[in-house]
């Protein structure tokens, strides 16, 4: 049997089908909380505190007692919950114990509870990470109650923010979806937090755009903000550093750098559409752009070839770890350092 998508495991909740036990890997902490309080609703409800639920810290609580929670049946309900969280704790030594004689490793006697669990109680269990040979992962990857919650790679997040935006009853386009992405990088929780921050910002039902991003998110006025972007384009110096004068914050400095990144992956794209014969109107939209910027981006891309831009997006990324604590420079210093160099 498969393992579960968080998504297939919120389902299950959703439907009242739990599952005796629930292995929950995986370092996106988002997706785990998802999976996590969509079945602790289902089993107590929206109460604060239950009867019937238990929380316990691997490592801090032994599994015994654990286990003991688990086997005890359900007070006025029908369902009891016992979360076990951080059990990558438990995950020590070299290998499992014989199969002969006592087993005394707490995964493997979860392991050997998930064989015979009571259909009274939900056991979940929570860890970033545990070493697959062991015997507990085997066997939730054969009964299938291995849940993955995998960080989704940087090309993912445009696509999940605009699903999200979409349950919530926003547009959003790829364009202001991969800005938005830019500005606060690959942490889902930080992500859910701008876009439902800049969805407030725009009101009920109302499209989140780029510029609604910019200033809910990045805190920049979107006019200074396409001068900057503009000025860098046409490899202007005095122009683009007389932007960095107005937009610039301390601080600041990663989000500007995420956004210089979204105007060069954009030139890029836009770039290499019109390489493959598309008109300048169908290129911009194939950029994400649109396509009133057909011209603006042609223009840039008379500036500078695509080979400069794609090492002037390595050089981006270089300045991103200068600025998060590669370098002792100001912020500001590193940013003027890289327009100048761009715009030699």
């Amino acid at each position: 049997m498969p393992q579960l998508t968080p998504d297939q495991a919120i389902a299950e909740a959703q439907t009242g089908r739990l599952r005796p036990v629930y292995l929950v890997l995986g370092e996106e902490l988002f997706f785990r909380q998802q999976v996590l309080g969509a079945i602790r609703k289902a089993v107590v409800g929206d109460a604060g505190v239950s009867l019937n639920e238990d929380q316990f810290v691997a490592g801090e609580a032994d599994v015994r007692v654990v286990l003991g929670a688990a086997r005890t049946l359900p007070m006025f309900g029908v369902r009891r919950l016992v979360t076990v969280r951080s059990l990558e704790r438990w995950d020590k030594g070299d290998g499992d114990e014989p199969q002969t004689g006592v087993v005394h490793k707490p995964l493997d006697q979860l392991a050997e509870y998930a064989g015979n669990a009571p259909e009274s109680t939900t056991l979940l269990l929570l860890a970033d990470k545990l070493d697959n040979r062991r015997r507990l992962v085997a066997t939730a990857k054969r009964e299938g109650f291995l849940v993955v919650c995998a960080s989704l790679p940087p090309h993912a997040l445009p696509g999940w923010l605009r699903q999200r935006a979409r349950e919530q009853g926003h547009a959003l386009g790829a364009n202001a979806a991969e800005l938005l992405a830019e500005l606060c990088g690959a942490d889902l929780s930080v992500l859910s937090d701008a876009l439902e921050r800049v969805e407030l910002f725009v009101g009920k039902d109302a499209e989140v755009t780029e510029a609604a991003v910019l200033e809910c998110v990045a805190n920049m006025q979107p006019g200074s903000v396409w001068d900057l972007v503009s000025a860098v384009g046409r490899r202007d110096a005095g122009a683009a550093l007389a932007a960095l004068d107005r937009v610039f914050e301390p601080g600041g400095g990663p989000r500007l750098v995420g956004l210089l990144c979204w105007s060069a992956r954009q030139l890029i794209r836009f770039g290499s559409a019109r390489r493959a014969g598309l008109a300048p109107e169908e290129a911009a939209t194939r950029a994400g752009a649109p396509p009133f910027k057909a011209r603006e981006l042609n223009d840039q891309l008379r500036l500078l070839s695509l080979d400069r831009a794609e090492r002037w997006l390595e050089a981006l990324a270089q300045l991103d770890l200068d600025i998060k604590g590669g370098s002792r420079l100001p912020q500001k210093a590193l940013l003027e350092a890289a327009l100048l160099g761009f715009c030699r």
